[in-house]
């Protein structure tokens, strides 16, 4: 009796070894799936990021349905992926991120915000598995400029590190973003990638998984 309940225990735990992964798997695929819909939607708006802005484009964060909440003081969460573009002109595999931030001042509601964050260096997101990354702080970071004819050689706003691009309710709407923290994800990523990895490994390799979702990722944002 004992050594058939023990079996018993032992393939239910072996099952539920299985099961647990991909159950939490998912939430990862899901977040890239979404980030994927996100930039072809983005991609059939008239008012959407340059062309020649994503050309000179070296790094991108997509935070699909950020909170962006407050009553007197505000608030900002949310999970999304970022990628960079490495030396052999293809994207990086993507790297699971967190935004957080706070504001104070006359706000009241709490609101869903998709967020594009367009990186002009490569650099200043790489280094984000270093320590915390503050946008306003350690990087410079303006609302950029929308219309896919906006000619983004001549436009004074960007002189700016990072562009931000935010839509709600299906159209693009401001946000402040200064003071709001871009950190690495530890819990998502080693779920994703089935082990503890590093950003920066993360970030200079382009084929490390194989998974569809990340394939059609990469193809979106390269077709942009």
């Amino acid at each position: 009796m004992k050594r058939q309940l023990l079996k018993r225990v032992g393939a239910f735990l072996c099952v539920l070894a299985l099961v647990v992964p991909a159950s939490a798997q998912t939430k990862q695929q899901e977040k890239i799936q979404k980030s994927t819909e996100i930039l072809n939607e983005f991609k059939n708006m008239k008012e959407s990021i340059p062309e020649e802005l994503l050309q000179q484009a070296q790094g991108i964060v997509i935070i699909p349905s950020m909170i962006n909440a407050g009553l007197g003081i505000g608030g900002k969460r949310g999970k999304g992926v970022a990628m960079v573009k490495n030396a052999d002109g293809n994207w990086s595999d993507p790297l699971f991120v967190t935004l957080t931030g706070g504001s104070i001042g006359f706000q009241a509601g709490v609101q869903a915000v998709d967020l594009v964050l367009v990186f002009k260096n490569r650099s200043t997101l790489a280094n984000i598995g270093q320590r915390k990354f503050s946008l306003g702080g350690d990087a410079s970071v303006a609302a950029g400029p929308v219309g896919r004819n906006a000619t983004a050689n001549t436009d004074t706003k960007l002189d700016a590190e990072v562009y931000s691009y935010s839509r709600s309710k299906g159209l693009f709407a401001g946000i402040t973003l200064n003071g709001t923290v871009l950190d690495v994800d530890k819990e998502y990523n080693t779920a994703f990638y089935g082990k503890s990895v590093k950003a920066s490994s993360v970030l200079s390799t382009s084929s490390s998984t194989s998974q569809s979702s990340v394939k059609d990722l990469k193809e979106s944002l390269t077709s942009f």
